[in-house]
């Protein structure tokens, strides 16, 4: 359910009146239902039909749109009991609503946000985030850092190991093997060297050392101001983007709202929306439901794609 605070109640409440979730899917609630059903009511939902599984530790009382110890508490403990049910094969998925890194931080949590709480709580030693809008897939060679560090992350070697990662995952993901761009660093991707020389120095020997040694469908370095759209039209399975704006202002100018936050290398499947608490509109009952419809939808999706096994009690 994510921050109880924020609007994490409510799109979870507008996604699970949407019929086409109920049809691809079983889908619960790990949250509060006295907060779930008071939502319910106020944008004019008569009933909440879906499971709803509550941490017995977190109440139900929390003053909305506003960073608390209380509802970060309790959306630490929704993520915690998540992978609880994920372990124990009652759930096969995980879709996130956003939860505060200054409310984790408040109750203690040290962690900046979903996908480095969920590696710790699965003993995961390497996630990378990307995006999937529709055909655009985007993997991110480094996110929430300055512009210069992350150029300074521009290595053969950082390149090399993503590619690899990548490849591996969305291999798994998607059910075959998938056709990877790689964007340059500098604008028309240098230019033949006029206009920097990281796509000498860096990318282009990552991408020969993935391609030609190990047998990897990789190519680039490509112009960053038109690959993402050739892969939006279905020209690439994903592109790797090489720092946080790159990547998703195409993704959000092309696909907001319908957009999923999807973390690679996890051992269980979690996807998660591509905004975040929207204290300013919570309890209003105007939050945009688009992108968890989206984010549950395509983790249904996955599941199928990656598990051939009977699925777990929920699904």
């Amino acid at each position: 359910m994510g921050d109880p605070a924020g609007i994490g109640p409510e799109i979870c409440v507008k996604a699970l009146n949407d019929q086409t979730i109920q049809d691809i899917c079983r889908p619960i609630v790990i949250g509060s239902r006295v907060v779930l059903e008071e939502t319910a009511s106020q944008i004019g939902i008569a009933k909440i039909t879906t499971d709803v599984i509550e941490p017995d530790d977190v109440g139900d009382k929390f003053l909305i749109g506003i960073d608390a110890a209380e509802s970060g508490r309790a959306s630490a403990r929704y993520i915690e009991t998540a992978v609880e049910l994920w372990r124990s094969g009652k759930i096969d998925a995980i879709t996130t609503a956003p939860v505060s890194k200054k409310a984790l931080s408040l109750a203690d949590y040290p962690f900046p946000g979903h996908t480095e709480f969920l590696a710790h709580l699965t003993s995961t030693e390497k996630v990378v985030m990307s995006f999937f809008a529709g055909d655009l897939r985007v993997v991110l060679l480094s996110t929430h850092v300055s512009l210069r560090n992350a150029i300074e992350k521009v290595t053969s070697e950082n390149l090399t190991e993503l590619i690899v990662f990548s490849s591996h995952e969305l291999q798994r993901l998607l059910r075959r093997r998938p056709k990877i761009a790689v964007a340059g660093l500098n604008p028309h991707a240098s230019e033949g060297g006029l206009f920097g020389s990281e796509e000498a120095t860096a990318i282009t020997p990552a991408i020969i050392e993935c391609s030609s040694r190990l047998g990897i469908d990789v190519s680039g370095p490509y112009s960053p101001d038109t690959i993402f759209l050739r892969a939006f039209r279905g020209e690439f399975d994903v592109v790797i983007a090489l720092y946080h704006d790159q990547a998703t202002v195409p993704v959000k100018s092309l696909s907001f709202g319908s957009a999923v936050n999807v973390t690679l290398g996890l051992p269980l499947i979690r996807t998660s929306v591509d905004h975040g608490t929207a204290f300013d509109i919570a309890g209003r009952g105007i939050a945009d439901a688009s992108s968890m419809v989206a984010a549950i939808k395509l983790a249904a999706q996955l599941v199928r794609n990656t598990k051939d096994e009977t699925l777990g009690q929920y699904c």
